[in-house]
């Protein structure tokens, strides 16, 4: 029943986007974008964060017109850095903690544009990128993790920025072709071409980049440094073949390839491989395939 209410009331959007572009287009394609960029879920509340927030040190940063929320857990000098993705936040981070603290290594996780108690309502992959820049450039950190869409905010910072302070890279669940991403949303709401063109314009003209080139593969392409690619055959948000192709231009890459994960891959037997990609060198007895090796991609 839940499922039939959510494609009727997507339809009923679409169709009344489709309606308001042939008399106010303007209005109709920057009411297309808010409910495309715009989180549902995912905001936290300063009185009542999970506990796993709670036990960190907070920072707010003030970045142009917005703020947003970091989270520390103090270590040694080996700073990991947590990236999540789309409708989520930094607690999302809870089970795979002990295995990175473990190795007494300082941890802090951000909270996206218009997530968990970072402010907007906006959510878009440069403007997190920018920060995770300031937040890169404050803490320096040597390792990034980022899942689903934080994983492609990853790839895409550290192939705009190239900074030297990343020495390794692991992505989660993450989609690579944004163009996919947005063609999903387009046909969910079943927008009529004159909107999806204006979709398309908006990011361009924002952005500076065409859809074809917002992507993980591309932007996996330009790294130098080690990533560990981990994606779940049975993710139903985001296509196992998007891991895939990130992994297949990524120079330095080892690619997992897990079963019954699905798309949040909370897993004892990942983190360990993970942990072990970060603090020591992966061996293919630790379970990882390089797609270098016959993977065929």
């Amino acid at each position: 029943m839940t499922n039939l209410f959510n494609f009727l009331f997507a339809k009923s959007i679409g169709l009344y986007i489709n309606l308001m572009s042939f008399v106010f287009p303007k209005k109709a394609s920057q009411l297309a974008y808010a409910f495309f960029s715009e989180p549902r879920t995912g905001k936290l509340s300063k009185n009542n964060l999970p506990k796993i927030l709670q036990e960190s040190q907070t920072e707010t940063f003030q970045h142009n017109e917005h703020h947003f929320q970091t989270y520390t857990w103090k270590g040694n000098d080996t700073i990991i850095l947590l990236v999540h993705g789309w409708e989520s936040n930094a607690s999302r981070w809870e089970n795979i903690m002990p295995y990175l603290r473990k190795s007494g290594s300082t941890v802090i996780a951000i909270d996206a544009p218009a997530h968990g108690l970072s402010s907007g309502k906006e959510f878009s992959i440069p403007k997190y990128a920018e920060f995770i820049h300031i937040v890169v450039e404050k803490f320096q950190p040597q390792y990034l993790i980022g899942h689903s869409i934080g994983g492609n905010t990853c790839l895409y910072y550290q192939s705009v920025y190239q900074n030297a302070l990343v020495k390794k890279m692991v992505i989660l669940g993450a989609p690579s072709d944004f163009k996919i991403l947005l063609h999903n949303y387009i046909a969910l709401l079943s927008l009529n071409s004159k909107i999806s063109a204006a979709l398309e314009k908006h990011y361009l003209d924002h952005f500076k980049l065409k859809l074809e080139h917002f992507s993980g593969q591309l932007f996996a392409s330009k790294l130098d440094i080690k990533g560990l690619v981990a994606h779940d055959v049975d993710d139903t948000v985001v296509s196992f073949d998007e891991g895939k192709k990130i992994a297949s231009t990524w120079k330095n890459v080892r690619f997992i390839e897990t079963s019954g994960l699905g798309h949040s891959l909370h897993d004892d037997d990942l983190y360990k491989k993970v942990a072990h990609f970060l603090f020591e060198d992966l061996t293919p007895s630790d379970g990882y395939r390089n797609l270098s090796e016959g993977d065929g991609v």
